[in-house]
């Protein structure tokens, strides 16, 4: 079992495949991409399976999530996801990505054994997308996730972030849009991951921001605390149901004292927080033949010392030292 000195215990795991993407958005990385991870540094396939196969089989782990960077690089990505799904205790996995190449491995993934995806998208309108990417991609993504909804990798979860002066008027027609399409949106707050440096706390479009927004045109109905758990998007059901609608307030409404989450990074660093300035060293431990209680022994350890929150409701809050496409979102 993952349990910190906070008595939270660890059931998900989020395990970050590549540092590489294929677009450049402005609240992620500079235009220019950054310095990108050597090849011998990545966690090899066989690394990746034996680590959440450890994290399963010995310490509790129920769901996967395979990020980035963007996943759909890895060119062992569907390998992995049958590898995984043929563990004894096999996890609930579910992929995000960008959707960008989900149209021509929707269904390769499904069959291995991938349960669903998130995909990202900020906007409906192609200029703004190109404005926030630096890329021309808009409607590949949109291809992706029908593709995504078409093979059965269902609930398709749709993440947007509002950006002040680009898209931040777009709130109720991406729920409409998400409503139309049956995909279920998520809002998350600007979060301090980019390369650059250049999030800033004034100004951010809030969930409070983005509730009065959707409330111009929709009626939103809160879900249950207790129905919510560990989830970090708080969700409002929209016009009565079925469809909802949820928020990730990581920055104003912190939801830390509920947090089941580990993360591996792509260069085999254990992390207990997306916004942790420490990390622990798995994979000098996987290359140095030690056995899988060892490992296990030091991920247990790296756990224990995972702080009470993540710092983001502190207004002088630094920066973590990678950004957020080398440690996964």
């Amino acid at each position: 079992m993952l349990i910190d000195t906070f008595g939270r215990v660890a059931t998900d795991l989020r395990v970050s495949l590549t540092d590489r993407c294929n677009l450049r958005c402005t609240y992620c990385m500079p235009e220019e991409g950054l310095q990108w991870l050597a090849k011998p540094d990545l966690l090899t396939d066989d690394e990746i399976v034996r680590l959440i196969r450890i994290a399963v089989s010995d310490l509790g782990i129920e769901e996967v999530r395979f990020t980035g960077g963007e996943p759909l690089l890895r060119p062992g990505l569907v390998g992995i996801v049958e590898r995984v799904a043929a563990l004894e205790h096999r996890p609930r996995m579910s992929l995000t990505t960008n959707g960008i190449g989900l149209e021509r491995t929707a269904t390769a993934l499904r069959a291995a054994g991938l349960d669903r995806v998130n995909v990202s998208l900020d906007t409906l309108r192609p200029d703004v997308f190109r404005a926030l990417t630096r890329r021309k991609r808009h409607e590949d993504v949109l291809r992706g996730l029908e593709a995504a909804r078409a093979a059965g990798l269902t609930p398709v979860k749709v993440n947007s972030v509002l950006m002040p002066g680009l898209n931040d008027d777009e709130a109720p027609d991406l729920l409409a849009w998400a409503i139309a399409h049956d995909y279920e949106l998520r809002f998350i707050e600007q979060m301090p991951l980019d390369a650059q440096h250049g999030w800033k706390r004034e100004g951010m479009i809030t969930a409070g921001d983005i509730l009065a927004s959707l409330r111009t045109r929709f009626t939103l109905t809160a879900e249950d605390q207790e129905e919510r758990g560990s989830a970090p998007a708080e969700r409002w059901t929209v016009d009565g149901g079925p469809h909802r609608v949820g928020v990730i307030a990581s920055v104003t409404r912190p939801f830390c004292r509920a947090c089941d989450r580990t993360r591996l990074t792509a260069d085999g660093q254990i992390r207990t927080c997306l916004f942790a300035t420490e990390e622990t060293d798995l994979r000098a431990a996987l290359r140095s033949d030690v056995p899988d209680a060892e490992i296990a022994r030091i991920w247990k350890q790296a756990m224990w010392g995972k702080k009470a929150g993540s710092g983001l409701d502190d207004p002088s809050f630094l920066q973590p030292a990678r950004p957020m496409s080398a440690i996964g979102g």
